[in-house]
């Protein structure tokens, strides 16, 4: 990798030399700074403070109502301030292919950091007002604010040669927001009860640096040309974002795209799932977002704490051991981010999820013989650590970018929407079940994850071609061979403005 006037300048694989600017790998980190890590921090920061919390709720009700709650109780009501995130989560999805259309994606950004400031500030001072609801709503608004905004817009403003690479910039920021929940929740910093409110409120700071700089970076190229029609501030964009005399090619595929959509809006999510054209695309989006919460991480990220004492390790030892899988996260996200233009969407996608369907039947086998064989325990460690590894090499990210590259400008919002709220729901579902899941089936439940593992693994192979370094063009050409539907139907969508047919199909 060497370094020029314009930018870093990176070789694909086909030896020719593409830029990497330093305005786009600073607009893509500071969305991701501002975005992402916020949600892997509140993926994670309610683990350590966790009976604190409990206590909280215990003291405040009876002070309030002068009844003492039984600790199931208390697990439900946590289990529910753990969950309501993706239930804010889920409504934000619903709101994102409206909101993006109106403002675009830059300007959805800019425009939710609002909702960080309520949220946070509700959380921070929920203890002082001695009411458990300002941190249940403060999880809620948190959650509406982590929609699917970034994946979007780091797809748009990418380069396709660079689009993997930049679209799992995220997934990185995701894994060390939850390394910092981890870090940050020990006892020698925020780890008391004392503090645990300040805990929850810190999101509030990269919230600010994003508010303060991503103001000054241009709007979506593709959403200025093809939704907007403004030329000039393409073009404009598109000098920022690439090298001089650099985006005529762009310009010429967003040209195309637009003219394949000229009779076409932006589709509604109804229209989305009633269109054929868009059958396995769709399917596609259904299967990545719900293999992805139910393959266990969620599990792994909400629970560390109670998976690693159930494992056998020591509890003064079970919060180290915590901060040392968010290095472990860190360290594979950006092993998926360097490789993914290398090796692919596919192979990260299949590598991962089977990784994590093996380690997923090993956490139930060590579990169940640790107590014959001590060492049983590590494996049962490893296990976990391994489950976190495969999915932060491709299944954490590859599901948003593939999201993206799947559909044209017209159905990428709906797609989103979609995918975004599957995913938020099911991680809604698994985050208030598996604590009685885990007393119902006790080490059996893991088996669940390892069943949906290998079930996507399959998928992707059989279904999911590899998109990378294609157009969006190329792939939507592509896919129209995968959705059977008649040479006739195949044409109406052509007139209708999303399928396409090569020329030699119309001879």
């Amino acid at each position: 990798m060497s370094r020029s006037h314009t930018g870093i300048i990176i070789h694909d694989l086909n030896g020719g030399r593409t830029h990497l600017t330093v305005s786009l790998l600073a607009v893509t980190f500071l969305a991701s700074f501002g975005s992402s890590l916020l949600f892997g921090y509140n993926l994670a920061v309610v683990n350590s403070p966790a009976q604190y919390i409990k206590d909280f709720y215990n003291e405040t009700i009876v002070e309030s109502y002068g009844w003492t709650p039984d600790e199931q109780f208390l697990t439900a009501l946590y289990s529910l301030t753990v969950s309501i995130f993706a239930i804010g989560g889920m409504m934000g999805a619903l709101l994102v292919g409206v909101l993006v259309t109106k403002y675009g994606r830059k300007g959805t950004l800019v425009r939710s950091t609002v909702l960080v400031f309520i949220g946070g500030t509700l959380m921070g001072f929920s203890r002082l007002c001695r009411m458990p609801a300002m941190v249940i709503v403060g999880r809620f608004i948190m959650g509406v604010y982590s929609g699917s905004v970034v994946p979007m817009y780091l797809s748009e403003i990418a380069p396709k040669n660079l689009r993997g690479f930049l679209g799992l910039v995220p997934t990185i920021h995701i894994c060390l927001g939850v390394f910092i929940a981890q870090a940050l929740g020990l006892p020698e910093l925020l780890g008391k009860e004392e503090y645990w409110p300040l805990l929850l409120s810190l999101v509030v700071c990269p919230t600010m640096v994003q508010l303060m700089l991503l103001p000054w970076f241009p709007e979506s190229p593709r959403y200025l040309f093809i939704e907007k029609g403004n030329v000039d501030a393409t073009i404009k964009a598109l000098n920022c974002y690439r090298t001089k005399g650099n985006i005529q090619a762009e310009v010429e595929e967003m040209e195309e795209e637009k003219c394949s959509l000229s009779s076409i809006q932006t589709v509604s999510v109804c229209g989305l799932l009633m269109d054929r054209c868009v059958r396995w695309q769709v399917i596609t989006v259904v299967v990545a977002n719900i293999g992805m919460q139910l393959s266990g991480i969620d599990v792994i990220w909400y629970y560390t704490n109670d998976i690693f004492k159930n494992a056998g390790i020591p509890e003064p030892y079970v919060q180290y051991t915590t901060v040392g899988t968010g290095v472990v996260e860190i360290i594979f996200g950006t092993l998926g981010c360097f490789t993914i233009e290398r090796l692919g969407r596919r192979s990260l996608m299949i590598g991962g999820y089977l990784f994590m369907g093996l380690c997923c039947a090993g956490i139930t086998a060590s579990m169940l013989l640790q107590a014959q064989l001590s060492f049983m325990h590590y494996i049962s460690m490893g296990c976990i650590v391994g489950i976190i590894a495969g999915f932060c090499i491709g299944p954490a990210g590859v599901p948003f970018l593939i999201t993206a590259e799947l559909f044209k400008q017209s159905h990428r919002p709906a797609a989103y929407t979609v995918g975004g709220c599957l995913n938020w729901l099911f991680n809604f579902a698994i985050g208030f079940i598996f604590p009685f899941l885990e007393m119902a089936a006790g080490p059996y439940c893991y088996l669940i994850f390892c069943t949906i593992c290998l079930g996507v693994a399959v998928y992707t192979i059989v279904i999911l071609p590899e998109t990378k370094n294609k157009t969006f063009m190329e792939i939507s050409q592509m896919l129209a061979t995968k959705n059977t539907i008649l040479r006739e139907e195949l044409k109406l969508a052509v007139m209708n403005g999303y399928g396409t047919l090569g020329h030699h199909e119309e001879k």
